[in-house]
């Protein structure tokens, strides 16, 4: 009984949507070991590991290998890896608190929103279906826009990553000399900005919502 157990728990961990998760914080270990030596190598090593969290949810649906632990493991996965990016650019822009704010309100609204889905005994954090803010659940009902928002931020901050020359910089200075020029990037840095924009109002509406949840389970539990 006990190996077949053992066995069962096994097969989660060597889901091929794990398996792209290992891999992804692999990925992130060598890229920013790598961060301060090669931007370049970092950015791409960076990119491609979060577009793995697109592509190891396709290979969930696909071979019907969904699973918390895997849904955990790709929130904790994305999390680190963008506050360890943030606490980067608090180093290389002023001020420095912006980026130190957006990783606290990352993580509050993450660890919050997946909290509460347990408590009210949903199986995934996506299920947004009751929430009454029409652009919540237009983040969480649409593929596509959701990852917009999402590539968006990382996009932003890679950009803003590259361009660091010195430990001085003004972060707004930067974006509106990069958004005023007619030039590709211009386009790209102004595109992500609107993503990024959404996303942290995402973030706030989703730390509010789950609090609440979290305020009416205690409610309801004391009735």
């Amino acid at each position: 009984m006990a190996k077949t157990s053992t066995q069962r728990t096994l097969s989660v961990y060597l889901y091929i949507p794990n398996i792209i998760g290992y891999m992804r914080i692999v990925l992130n270990c060598i890229a920013f070991a790598q961060c301060f030596s090669n931007r370049k190598l970092f950015s791409a090593l960076y990119f491609i590991s979060f577009v793995g969290d697109g592509i190891d949810g396709w290979f969930a649906r696909k071979f019907n290998q969904v699973s918390t632990f895997g849904a955990v493991l790709d929130m904790v996965t994305d999390r680190v890896s963008t506050a360890c990016l943030l606490v980067i650019l608090s180093q290389f822009y002023r001020p420095g608190l912006i980026f130190l704010f957006l990783l606290a309100l990352d993580i509050a609204s993450h660890w919050l929103q997946m909290y509460s889905t347990f408590l009210s005994g949903k199986a995934s954090h996506k299920d947004v279906k009751d929430s009454t803010n029409w652009l919540f659940k237009a983040y969480y009902g649409n593929r596509f826009f959701m990852a917009y928002c999402c590539v968006a931020s990382e996009v932003i901050y890679i950009i803003l990553f590259l361009l660091a020359e010195n430990q001085s910089e003004s972060v707004l200075v930067v974006l509106a000399n990069n958004v005023s020029k007619i030039s590709p990037l211009s386009f790209l840095v102004t595109l992500a900005l609107f993503g990024w924009a959404i996303k942290q109002a995402i973030n706030v509406i989703q730390m509010k919502t789950a609090a609440d949840m979290c305020v009416l389970y205690d409610l309801n539990r004391k009735q």
